[in-house]
């Protein structure tokens, strides 16, 4: 996941409305959001290569929606696939809070990555670079791969459109696919130094960014309404951005 958008606890309708985009070479194997067999209170897509996952949803109103922080001058070669972070919070019974502690011991074992994570009750941010653990209060929010509301111009631009769509006075989850799939690329003297090299920083500066070999692979839009009713859908995109597949889930969460 490479960017995301989110609201909490302030619209009238929705506890929580999600816009994300999954951005990932082409090559890697995925499988499309779906109920996962050996766990079926689980909803997300999965990475077919490490068996992770980058966002998803549980029956009982888990969730937990992973960016990786991109710092390329300090990547380990060796180190595990972030994308079981997810899974583990998803398929666990650990509190938010307690599954905060154990990344703050666990979390320098992986490459730099944001975590949004949590239930019906609370929702938190974990950033493994600072060790840093932030319980959320109601608000917007947008990530990339930096830090949470970093003002990156893909977040800026997101968040203004988000807010947008979510002020209508109706407005429905085509509206959210709609805004992420946003190319427009940003001048070089808005770009943050990640250890890409210009052209590519470039390249990847759009919401939705389109590649010869990396891209947006898939967006996704979650809604979470005052009755606990969840609604999650996914579009999945070829490597020209066409939309190839939609998968999705609606169902009455069940409080653990």
């Amino acid at each position: 996941m490479c960017l995301l958008v989110f609201s909490y606890n302030c619209h009238p309708i929705y506890k929580f409305i999600l816009a994300a985009n999954r951005d990932e070479f082409y090559s890697r194997p995925t499988q499309p959001a779906q109920f996962w067999g050996e766990n079926n209170s689980i909803f997300s897509g999965r990475d077919v290569e490490a068996g992770g996952t980058w966002l998803g949803v549980n029956k009982n109103g888990r969730i937990a929606a992973l960016t990786n922080y991109r710092d390329i001058r300090n990547m380990k070669i060796e180190a595990p696939s972030r994308g079981i972070i997810v899974s583990d919070f998803l398929s666990g019974k650990t509190s938010a809070d307690v599954y905060a502690k154990k990344l703050t011991e666990s979390g320098n074992k992986y490459n730099g990555f944001n975590l949004i994570f949590g239930d019906l009750n609370s929702v938190f941010y974990f950033n493994s670079v600072s060790a840093e653990t932030k319980e959320l209060n109601s608000g917007i929010y947008s990530l990339s791969n930096h830090l949470l509301n970093s003002p990156w111009p893909k977040s800026q631009k997101i968040n203004s459109l988000f807010n947008n769509v979510i002020s209508r006075k109706k407005f429905s989850a085509a509206g959210l696919f709609e805004i992420l799939t946003d190319t427009e690329i940003f001048d070089d003297n808005l770009l943050p130094d990640t250890g890409l090299a210009k052209e590519l920083e470039r390249a990847v500066s759009p919401i939705f960014v389109v590649t010869p070999a990396y891209g947006t692979r898939s967006s996704a839009v979650v809604l979470i309404d005052k009755e606990n009713n969840l609604f999650f859908e996914e579009h999945t995109y070829d490597e020209s951005g066409k939309i190839i597949q939609t998968t999705g889930a609606t169902f009455k969460i069940a409080a653990e």
